[in-house]
């Protein structure tokens, strides 16, 4: 949920001259950029040695606030390595993952192989700099009501209610505090040289287990359909040795909020909320 006070626009035409003076500073030679990004700006380069990397630069919102913080805490443990990082620029020299398959494109039982070996190693014990997962979800119960009035209650009152419901009684009753990820799905999850998949793209909070599947059961990328949501749902809750109704409630709670605040997704996001409250 973006709320840069910085316009995407804006930001997007400073990023030519972000890119030079990135390159200048730390003697990059310029290749290919990635496609364009929600979040930010990745450029394929290579160090002053040869060696490959990426430049990205990060859209100041809300997830993406200690990107860097959270590669500098996994420290290339199944995730990509932060190489350096420039605050003032919110630049970020990345590990290249080559060949940079996207786990999406393995899909299916395969693709959750991976995420259940993956995730736990991800698990790391954190606090500052991080958000608390509980302060975040207070954050979309409070702005919840006014962001379904303003898309002319789209969605019906039940879901609005159901994730306001879970999203309070979760936050004060959660377990162990870990670094989980928002936004784990199936395109931030890339084939490399140094290990066969790595993570990218982390958006952390401070929080329970419990919460780090809800991204993954709705990662539309590894099949959008009742079957496949409640299967990633089980699969995941059961090999992980998580709480299922935990997990189900704060799927629920930050899909909604995130469809109320991203019109892209906010269809198949309410298609997700819909299924698992059946089951609930």
């Amino acid at each position: 949920m973006a709320h840069a006070r910085l316009t995407q626009p804006d930001w997007l035409a400073r990023v030519p001259d972000l890119v030079g003076e990135c390159a200048g500073a730390w003697g990059l030679r310029l290749d290919d950029p990635y496609p364009l990004g929600a979040a930010g700006y990745a450029q394929r380069v290579e160090l002053a040695d040869g060696t490959p990397a990426v430049l990205k630069l990060i859209y100041p919102d809300r997830e993406t606030t200690h990107e860097a913080a959270a590669l500098e805490l996994l420290d290339g443990d199944g995730a990509v390595r932060l190489l350096d990082y420039d605050a003032e620029r919110r630049a970020m020299l990345l590990e290249r993952c080559e060949p940079g398959t996207p786990l999406s494109a393995v899909g299916g039982e395969a693709a959750l192989d991976v995420l259940v070996e993956l995730l736990p190693r991800t698990w790391k014990p954190a606090g500052e700099p991080f958000m608390p997962l509980a302060d975040e979800a207070a954050w979309w119960a409070e702005t919840l009501p006014a962001q379904w009035e303003r898309l002319g209650r789209r969605f019906e009152r039940r879901l609005l209610d159901a994730a306001l419901a879970f999203l309070r009684e979760l936050a004060p009753t959660q377990g162990e505090q870990v670094l989980v990820q928002q936004d784990l799905h199936g395109d931030n999850v890339l084939a490399a040289a140094r290990e066969p998949w790595l993570l990218i793209d982390p958006k952390p909070l401070v929080g329970e287990r419990e919460f780090a599947v809800a991204p993954i059961v709705r990662s539309v990328e590894l099949g959008h359909g009742r079957g496949h949501v409640l299967h990633r749902l089980d699969r995941l809750t059961a090999e992980l040795g998580l709480d299922r109704e935990r997990a189900l409630g704060w799927t629920v709670g930050q899909t909604i909020a995130w469809a109320a605040d991203n019109g892209g997704y906010i269809e198949t996001h309410l298609e997700t909320a819909r299924w698992l409250m059946e089951v609930a």
